[in-house]
């Protein structure tokens, strides 16, 4: 019998898109920021993954995984930017972060060619309309 047995090769591929399916969901922005909470929705999702500037609470900045110093943010960014076709980039800062730590960092994103800004935030925030917060549940 001079045919291919291809049941154990089967076998291997389901079980490999099994730990790829469990896998991908933990490949996510890794720098711990407490992010502050919100009333306002999700944006929507785009086709190219988004540039994602980070602010840690001690003040580190990082482009996606990679920490970063601050003067060399503006020129990494102008390299990035003529690299990407879109300008959306979003902001994570930590909660404790003063507030001209987050503008100041804007500015640059601003200075490097990203004018579509995000501010990412929590759920459950205040609305400030005097309704209770929205829960999941």
């Amino acid at each position: 019998m001079s045919e291919i047995n291809v049941t154990p090769f089967v076998d291997v591929m389901l079980v490999l898109l099994i730990i790829f399916m469990v896998a991908a969901p933990l490949l996510t922005v890794g720098v711990p920021v407490e992010l502050p909470k919100t009333a306002a929705n999700a944006l929507p999702t785009e086709q190219e993954e988004p540039l994602t500037i980070t602010i840690a609470a001690d003040g580190q900045l990082s482009i996606m995984n990679t920490e970063i110093a601050p003067d060399a943010l503006v020129p990494r960014l102008r390299a990035i930017a003529a690299e990407r076709a879109d300008d959306k980039v979003f902001l994570r800062a930590d909660g404790a972060i003063a507030y001209e730590t987050v503008v100041q960092v804007m500015g640059a994103l601003n200075q490097g060619g990203f004018t579509n800004i995000g501010l990412v935030t929590d759920t459950g925030g205040p609305t400030f309309d005097g309704a209770s917060p929205a829960t999941d549940g």
